[in-house]
């Protein structure tokens, strides 16, 4: 099942890659990185679950908004994240809604 996984992200639908490594545009992109793969190191899931979910969270997405510049890798992961955790009942949604209020009211500049 693993190389299904590998072979549904590749190509187009790949994360943002640099000579073999993982880069990211932003903080927050790097965060999310690292929070799924800890909580997956930690058992809360699988990683081969949460490759998964985001096939899901991509598939559903419309086609041709993949292959524009536009699509944005990271807002799948995370999307994907919150799926994951919602589905093993480690994420209360509600919550999550009001700290994203929280932090979005933050002035500009503050990423955390």
């Amino acid at each position: 099942m693993s190389e299904d996984l590998d072979q549904a992200l590749s190509g187009a639908l790949s994360p943002p890659m640099e000579n073999g490594e993982v880069v990211f545009e932003a903080p927050w992109q790097g965060r999310a990185f690292g929070m799924a793969r800890t909580l997956a190191q930690a058992g809360a899931f699988s990683w081969d679950e949460f490759r998964a979910q985001l096939i899901r969270v991509i598939g559903k997405h419309d086609q041709s908004q993949q292959e524009k510049a536009d699509y944005q890798y990271y807002d799948h992961f995370l999307e994907a994240l919150e799926a994951v955790l919602a589905e093993k009942k480690l994420l209360d949604q509600q919550s999550l809604a009001q700290l994203v209020d929280q932090l979005e009211a933050l002035p500009h500049g503050h990423d955390h």
